[in-house]
């Protein structure tokens, strides 16, 4: 007892409740925002989608926030030591290494992909917005070896710099300063789209809903995208939430965190979809998901501007500062599991962390040249590595909370947990969602992304 005390003193912590705040929105807002979710708006319905996607961040979305945060807050621990509190069986074994797990393997990509947004941005400030526009441009950057691997290595570079200054002069610093740089590009890059001429009907299809465009599809491609926007089952929130005084009230940062959440990712299809729909005369399929959109479609639609460099380097700063904060809350997570379970220090368990993140990552970088012939499932090594992540172990990881917090925990913890700071005005929501419909959510979510992976369906 005296030693679990002694370990609560030395853990790291947020100063209060803004540094939290900031830092699991910079977790939230990341490179899925930015490019998934305008893609989804657009082929969803617009409107509605947006519309559907609100409804569930704040029931489903909100009750797997207040679970992780609080399980978190309440162990003092990381994923796996939040699990073995409770239980030493095996579904309890493997709830917490799923959690811990998920975070070291999507940072890897995740650094590649932002080495790849150094790389455009580099070349905006220099001046290329013609070049880039190119159809063959990104498809010979991706070939070339060195090149995506020596920016790879500057954004490893960048992330875990940022690690080991600690929690609160890093993490919590960092988002304090890149998050309301990241609102307002957005904010900036927003007006500059919605005022090009023929923007206005982009607009006018993202925010205003229109009911006979919503199916069954509409729910279950927003229900996986507020899932992944919201660094849920990443481990993120379990050690975030360890991080988190006793005194903050878990039930307001979350409505704070999913208020940003929402906002970056309207604010997103704002930047995309009006300057897209100008771009290409209305054609909603020109918002083609993944890379595409982002390193080919967008770079086109720059070049067609008056002040077309100017836009690309906002854009490319913005996209910068999301991918950032969201690798830094990944590979944080990675070290706090490190030093809970093995007891090094911080500096050893980010060096770690550096290795497994080099070591893959560098995997994932020469997946598209050098290391070609390496192929899973007939995916290059950073689409398996977003299929094994995103698809399968992130919905099994928030199914395992469900099960930890229904059969172990109790709800009646979770609320007192919540109650030391304030009145858990939603208990009786949250209470409901966590026993019927989030698992329900949850097996929707595996499966369809499943059968999108293998292509019986299409989202």
């Amino acid at each position: 007892m005296e030693e679990n005390r002694k370990a609560e003193k030395k853990r790291s912590s947020f100063s209060g409740r803004l540094g939290y705040v900031l830092a699991v929105a910079g977790s939230a807002v990341g490179l899925g925002n930015i490019w998934r979710f305008p893609y989804l708006a657009a082929k969803y319905g617009g409107g509605i989608f947006l519309l559907v996607y609100l409804v569930l961040v704040v029931t489903f979305g909100y009750a797997l926030i207040v679970s992780e945060t609080a399980l978190g807050r309440m162990t003092r621990r990381s994923p796996i030591g939040a699990f073995a509190k409770f239980g030493k069986g095996l579904p309890f074994r493997f709830g917490g290494w799923i959690n811990a797990a998920v975070p070291l393997l999507i940072v890897p990509y995740y650094c590649v992909i932002g080495g790849w947004v150094c790389k455009y941005l580099f070349e905006y400030l220099r001046g290329g917005t013609m070049e880039l526009a190119q159809d063959a441009y990104f498809s010979t950057f991706l070939g070339s070896a060195g090149g995506v691997e020596g920016w790879f290595l500057l954004f490893a570079a960048l992330t875990i710099g940022i690690i080991l200054l600690g929690v609160e002069k890093g993490v919590e610093r960092m988002s304090k300063i890149m998050m309301p740089l990241l609102i307002v590009l957005a904010v900036f890059v927003a007006i500059y789209s919605v005022t090009r001429p023929g923007a206005i009907e982009g607009v006018k299809y993202l925010l205003i809903p229109n009911f006979s465009n919503f199916s069954l599809m509409t729910v279950v491609a927003a229900m996986g995208q507020m899932f992944y926007s919201l660094s849920i089952a990443m481990g993120v929130l379990y050690t975030y939430g360890s991080y988190l005084p006793k005194d903050v009230d878990i039930e307001k940062s979350t409505g704070q965190v999913e208020l940003f959440d929402t906002a970056i990712a309207v604010l997103a299809g704002l930047m995309v979809i009006p300057a897209v729909f100008a771009f290409s005369g209305g054609d909603a399929q020109a918002l083609q998901a993944g890379p595409s959109l982002m390193f080919i479609t967008l770079p086109k639609v720059f070049a067609s501007m008056g002040f077309g460099r100017f836009a690309g380097v906002a854009f490319f700063l913005l996209v910068l500062f999301a991918a950032l904060t969201s690798s830094i809350s990944l590979a944080e997570t990675g070290v706090s599991t490190f030093q809970d379970q093995l007891g090094w220090s911080r500096k050893k368990c980010t060096a770690l962390v550096a290795a497994i993140l080099l070591g893959l990552g560098t995997l994932c970088a020469l997946g598209y040249n050098a290391l070609d012939f390496l192929q899973v499932l007939g995916m290059d090594m950073l689409d398996f590595f977003d299929f094994l992540t995103n698809s399968v172990m992130m919905p099994i990881g928030a199914l395992a909370t469900c099960f930890l917090i229904t059969r172990a925990v109790g709800l009646n913890a979770i609320a007192q947990e919540m109650e030391l700071s304030s009145a858990f005005r939603r208990k009786r929501m949250y209470g409901v969602f966590m026993k019927y419909f989030a698992p329900i959510c949850l097996l929707i979510i595996l499966v369809s992304s499943l059968l999108n992976v293998f292509g019986v369906i299409s989202m």
